[in-house]
């Protein structure tokens, strides 16, 4: 299948193209899939270990490791007789995985969110979620219900997204305002955060990115009677760890008006390179109308976000110094990215990389009902969902304004990537970052890198889960010279997402070890941390503990040597 569109297929520099009409290829597919393994077991509710127990190992941790393995992820989906729709709606449960000379202990503890305490005392969902509405009190008279239902709800803090640093002191995350401080140690719930607060806007990701200085950099937005604007924010470094949390000093470097100020996009994450942050407005929109009537309408607020295949997506980019925005208007087909892998400059140019996928409407998918199916349903459902792979795009940061059209702007020997001025801005096409051995793996997502030493600079490998099946059934190293593939998989055995460690006296971008937790439907309490060489992609050791664990999401490694 082709689209026609207006690209470039030359790489010459200002070479014109003679022909106007041009074709990319549809993102390729992984096969389809039949007979996949009933996972209903990696979304069930399980019980918190506050206490921390040892774990069993098996092979040998390296003594060098001292620090602790966090990670983040829905815990909880059921309170009473009222359930969640999404899995996104489970309430934050925080894993602690602690490694000092050779061995580990587990801890993990639920969030004390609002959310949470509320849910528990009354014993029913009564916080609404991204997939799940929460209904009126049955203790109250029917009209106090009926006008309950016109008022919208407060934001949620469940923060089971990531956890994330600001000035040293340790944070869960969600996509809300709200933000809960965490003893790394201990998992202890501290103060909830409200950003608005601090700063003007009503929300902000749950994925920063962090410059050499310590200084933290986020995207947010805000909507009021001016209209939607997405902002790039800067909170400076601390000086020491405090008892309370501390954002002060937050700044807005720079303001994007949405191009719909009714339909604005949805975003997960932003890029970062050493001068510029580039926001992503990508054709996934929230319509506001829906969104203010979505209680009347008794839906939740995953309906009222739509895929605009039709629409283009805008590559904004920012002086990462200055805040002053870039006025060259940079857009690509439609697609969708949730992580980024890497960003960085060379000659001119910014390239960008990252997972991307070509049907946004994949975020309200994973339901409970999808994810606990089984046989024929479970493969629909798989095959259904798009195979997001990784892209590069390539931007040239100095487009003067005499430059003729139809021209291929980017002159760089080590990719295919077009950008292509038009009398709309500058077109961007991408180069695949794999072949195609990649498909029998899924695709790929959340992405990792040596993110210490390699972030922002140019790099060769990078790191992240393959999708077989519904939720990682591997893990994936990609060498960048040559795209080339180093693979950890083991028949029913679901991987998170990767961290690199690297080693204390590393000389190689790969030296180091990669750490993820691994979970089975199979067998109940069978969970273990995962320790591979980065370099040769080989297992040196796993941590088993009597634990159920569920499918999470992102987490990092909090050194303590």
């Amino acid at each position: 299948m082709f689209l026609k569109l207006r690209i470039l297929t030359s790489k010459v520099m200002s070479k014109p193209i003679q022909d106007s009409v041009y074709k990319v290829s549809a993102n390729k597919k992984r096969p389809s899939a039949s007979g996949l393994e009933f996972i209903g077991p990696l979304v069930s509710s399980v019980e918190e270990t506050p206490d921390p127990i040892n774990a069993v190992i098996k092979g040998e941790i390296p003594s060098w490791i001292t620090g602790s393995f966090l990670r983040n992820g829905p815990g909880r989906f059921e309170f009473g007789e009222s359930k969640f729709n999404h899995w996104f709606d489970g309430m934050a449960l925080m894993h602690r995985f602690h490694i000092k000379d050779g061995q580990v202990t587990y801890s993990s503890c639920f969030l004390r969110s609002d959310s949470y305490l509320q849910n528990a005392e009354k014993n029913r969902i009564v916080v609404s979620e991204f997939g799940t509405l929460a209904t009126p009190d049955p203790c109250k008279n029917i009209f106090a219900r009926f006008f309950s239902r016109f008022q919208i709800p407060k934001a949620t803090d469940n923060a089971g997204v990531s956890f994330v640093k600001y000035k040293g002191d340790f944070y869960v995350s969600t996509e809300t305002n709200f933000m809960r401080r965490i003893d790394p140690v201990s998992l202890e719930t501290k103060e909830k955060v409200d950003w608005s607060e601090y700063i003007a806007i009503n929300a902000a990701t749950a994925h920063p990115h962090y410059d050499r200085d310590g200084a933290t950099y986020n995207l947010g937005n805000s909507h009021g009677r001016n209209g939607f604007f997405y902002h790039v924010l800067r909170v400076p470094p601390g000086d020491e760890k405090n008892d309370v949390a501390d954002l002060s000093g937050a700044e807005i470097l720079c303001s994007i008006p949405a191009s719909d100020p009714m339909k604005p996009s949805y975003y997960h994450s932003f890029v970062m390179s050493e001068n510029y942050i580039v926001f992503i407005e990508q054709p996934i929109k929230l319509d506001l109308l829906k969104f203010m009537l979505y209680r009347v309408a008794g839906k939740s607020f995953h309906k009222v976000m739509s895929w605009n295949p039709e629409l283009e997506t805008i590559f904004h980019v920012a002086d990462r110094h200055t805040g002053q925005l870039i006025k060259t208007k940079y857009y690509s087909s439609a697609m969708f990215t949730l992580h980024q892998i890497n960003a960085y400059e060379d000659n001119g140019y910014l390239i960008m990389d990252m997972c991307c996928g070509d049907d946004g409407n994949v975020i309200g998918d994973f339901t409970m009902e999808n994810l606990q199916a089984s046989g024929e349903e479970l493969d629909k459902f798989f095959n259904s969902l798009c195979t997001n792979l990784p892209r590069r795009y390539v931007l040239p940061l100095d487009v003067k304004e005499d430059e003729p059209n139809d021209n291929n702007l980017i002159n760089l020997p080590y990719t295919t990537a077009t950008a292509v001025k038009t009398v709309n801005g500058v077109f961007l096409s991408h180069e695949d970052l794999y072949n195609d051995d990649l498909l029998q793996y899924g695709g790929l997502e959340f992405p990792q890198i040596n993110y210490t030493y390699y972030n922002t600079r140019p790099y060769r490998y990078f790191y992240a889960c393959g999708f077989g099946h519904v939720f990682a059934d591997s893990l994936l190293k990609m060498d960048l010279e040559g795209k080339k593939l180093k693979v950890w998989r083991h028949a029913g055995l679901f991987p998170s997402e990767p961290v690199f460690v690297p080693a204390p006296d590393a000389k190689d971008e790969d030296d180091g070890v990669v750490m993820s937790v691994v979970i089975t439907p199979r067998e109940k309490k069978s969970s273990f941390l995962l320790v591979l060489d980065a370099k040769t992609f080989t297992e040196l050791g796993r941590a088993e503990v009597p634990v159920d664990i569920p499918c999470g999401t992102h987490g990092l490694f909090n050194d303590m040597s």
